[in-house]
């Protein structure tokens, strides 16, 4: 939020920071694009199989990280989430020449709705929360110190920042009630994101309902990594339509798969967007939160307006 665009070169520039993920570089070059950097400071955050159609298998995929903690530079720095079991493997068996530093949760507290980070210098109140949020900023902390911007520095900066676009965006809100809309798509993403709500607002109701969009989530097989994902809903949904599948030129999949897939007894499957929308029209909202995620639209819901709705019968 806040950038007219996203790409910026200069000549008077002493650093770039790029994020830097596993998919393909491009349709001619097959390589995950962050083997491209050789980076003298590498940040790595988590290790969970999405992409079946860049890596096909578990195998694969943790093999491609392997190869970028290679292309670091001589005498380069990796910060790591060391709570990534994943993670902690690969990086020991770094180059020896690698500036190693690990992180995980920080020290923090909930008042009220709101994250404190507990530091020497005092709370720091933060606008982001749940424990991936938390680490990520922990990361970005030592990445910051290896660039000589002191934690002073960085807990001044860091309390303005809002989060990535798309991450937990709050859609709306009021004393009782909060709309969030997620971009997770990925099993441990849905997961985090979830929990990360409830746990912020533990008294209220959590409705989550998440829409299967990517080729990965759409595949049969795939599916099942989704096991206990939503557990921590109170009332959780999950949608997907039929025609993306054709679209994607999936094999068929069902409603009773879907829910045997994510284990959640009380799970509710849903197949047309307008049922979404008739199912938030019907709800109570009072002292309850909505957690809306997706890497799509589902099928171009209006979020703004269906937040505004639920606003309105107050």
């Amino acid at each position: 939020d806040g950038f007219d665009t996203m790409v910026k070169v200069t000549h008077s520039a002493t650093i770039a920071v790029f994020e830097g993920d596993e998919y393909l570089a491009s349709p001619i070059d097959r390589r995950p694009k962050f083997l491209i950097y050789h980076p003298e400071i590498a940040l790595l955050s988590g290790i969970a199989w999405d992409p079946i159609n860049v890596s096909p298998t578990y195998g694969s995929y943790v093999e491609q990280f392997r190869k970028f903690i290679d292309c670091i530079e001589q005498i380069g720095a990796l910060v790591y989430c060391e709570a990534d079991a994943e993670v902690k493997k690969i990086v020991a068996k770094a180059r020896p020449d690698i500036r190693l530093y690990p992180y995980s949760i920080p020290k923090h507290k909930i008042e009220n709705g709101t994250c404190y980070l507990i530091t020497d210098s005092g709370n720091v109140e933060l606008k982001v929360f749940g424990e991936h949020n938390l680490m990520n900023v922990n990361g970005a902390r030592l990445v910051c110190r290896q660039v000589e911007i002191s934690d002073e520095q960085f807990y001044a900066a860091i309390a303005s920042f809002k989060g990535a676009e798309k991450r937990l965006e709050l859609i709306v809100k009021n004393n009782s009630f909060t709309f969030y809309k997620d971009f997770a798509h990925s099993p441990s993403k849905v997961k985090a994101t979830i929990e990360a709500v409830k746990k912020q607002f533990p008294e209220r109701k959590l409705v989550a309902i998440f829409e299967l969009h990517t080729f990965s989530s759409l595949n049969e097989e795939f599916l099942k990594e989704y096991q206990g994902t939503m557990e921590a809903a109170d009332e959780a949904i999950v949608y997907f339509n039929p025609h993306t599948i054709e679209h994607k030129k999936l094999k068929a999949i069902s409603a009773e798969q879907v829910k045997r897939s994510f284990g959640k007894k009380s799970l509710q499957v849903i197949t047309e967007s307008k049922r979404i929308t008739e199912f938030i029209d019907s709800q109570q909202w009072q002292n309850a939160n909505l957690l809306m995620m997706s890497s799509g639209t589902f099928d171009g819901l209006d979020f703004k307006k269906a937040g505004q709705d639920i606003l309105n019968r107050f």
